[in-house]
């Protein structure tokens, strides 16, 4: 962002604000958010921040409650560019991160001389990277399409899956999760039946037992579902309840509150697609995990909050200047070399592509699971590594770069 020339010359702090919902039915999962990005700007700021033209700067993180809505992230947008906001981190809702896309591509060609830049950590509408691609936006999270990408290929080498229920939110990401599924299943695996389809309302359903129910019914032996928050672990104690003992590939077991819902039941049962390790296969991963835990008692489990601070910190390195337009252009086509291996920031259409990983629940001191998950004495070994390429999508997008 283009500074006033008194803010310019000195090495105040970097802005950054969190936009997030930190209250209301999933306020839980965006406190953890928080926890996870500041520890990240933590790190960076131990490093000693960001080297610039003026110096080395520290970062501050600012938080924003959305409330999970459009209109209060929209609001808290205005109030975090008037504090002086140079960049705007959002994730958890794809309706939210759309539209902070439109509002802050109408903001920075309106005021450009107050330009900020959006990170997205974990809204997943491919949309976004596609017809809404914007050159302020940077996707640091695989897509809801990259994930079934890479579980179909999986699920070809998998001959005892037969029947698959669908069971997804109802809204845009359970939409494209059930779409893609049910495409890239019968490009791979055509003899698999899809025996239930079913979208349920978001936060709003106490009792899974109906659901549940209807999929014991249904004979299917694998359900995938693109639930969390409380739509995830409420299905889950219903299904333990009911002892239905049946293959489970989510893209949220991994979140905060569910790994304590899976206990034994869950052993070889629940997978999850995700983008860490927290079993890990390196030194500098091991020390991320163990050192946050040991500060939050709580698990580290989201890569893209750490390649985004530590990738926006090389950016602006890389610029020598916090300006909006030439971190983007210094973003852009980026590799990095992360915990979990080199990642690209793909230039066009602003989309990281990176390893992903499908972990399944089992018992602390198994092969593989070194850590457990959220002190149950179970944890995700590492099922399968998927090297970028293989969830890897085509996009649509048409980028309008400034000049």
């Amino acid at each position: 962002m283009l500074l006033s020339p008194s803010w310019a010359q000195s090495t105040a702090p970097i802005k950054l604000a969190l936009i997030e919902g930190l209250s209301g039915p999933f306020g839980n999962t965006g406190e953890a958010v928080v926890r996870n990005i500041a520890w990240a700007v933590e790190r960076v700021n131990a490093r000693g921040g960001v080297k610039t033209a003026q110096g080395m700067r520290p970062m501050v993180l600012e938080r924003y409650d959305s409330k999970g809505q459009s209109e209060e992230a929209l609001s808290a947008l205005k109030s975090a560019i008037d504090d002086g906001a140079q960049v705007v981190l959002q994730g958890n809702s794809s309706a939210n991160a759309a539209a902070l896309i439109d509002a802050i591509n109408k903001h920075n060609e309106r005021e450009p001389a107050k330009r900020v830049l959006f990170l997205n950590y974990s809204a997943v509408d491919p949309a976004l990277t596609n017809e809404k691609c914007s050159f302020w936006h940077f996707r640091f999270y695989p897509s809801s399409e990259m994930k079934m990408e890479a579980l179909s290929t999986y699920m070809q080498g998998r001959k005892d899956i037969k029947k698959v229920y669908l069971i997804n939110q109802d809204y845009t990401h359970g939409r494209q999760v059930s779409k893609a599924a049910k495409e890239y299943l019968a490009r791979k695996r055509p003899d698999i039946q899809i025996v239930g389809d079913d979208f349920i309302p978001i936060a709003q359903t106490r009792d899974f037992a109906s659901y549940v129910a209807k999929i014991a019914a249904s004979g299917a032996d694998t359900v995938i579902t693109s639930n969390w928050g409380s739509d995830l672990t409420l299905m889950f104690k219903s299904a333990r309840d009911f002892g239905l003992n049946i293959n489970y590939f989510t893209l949220n077991a991994n979140n905060p509150g569910t790994p304590a819902q899976l206990g034994a039941w869950g052993e070889g049962k629940v997978g999850v697609i995700w983008n860490w390790v927290h079993n890990a296969p390196t030194p500098e991963l091991e020390k991320i995990y163990v050192d946050y835990k040991k500060k939050y008692n709580e698990d580290f489990i989201f890569a893209a909050h750490w390649n985004t601070m530590n990738m926006l910190r090389e950016a602006m390195r890389k610029a020598q200047s916090t300006d909006a337009k030439k971190v983007a252009f210094a973003l852009e086509g980026m590799t990095y070399k992360s915990p979990i291996g080199e990642v690209e920031m793909r230039k066009n259409d602003h989309q990281l592509e990176a390893p992903l990983y499908l972990g399944i629940w089992a018992k602390k001191g198994s092969k593989g699971v070194k850590y457990d998950a959220e002190n149950t004495g179970y944890g995700f070994r590492t099922e399968v590594t998927w090297d970028s390429y293989i969830s890897a999508q085509p996009t649509s997008c048409q980028m309008k770069r400034p000049s």
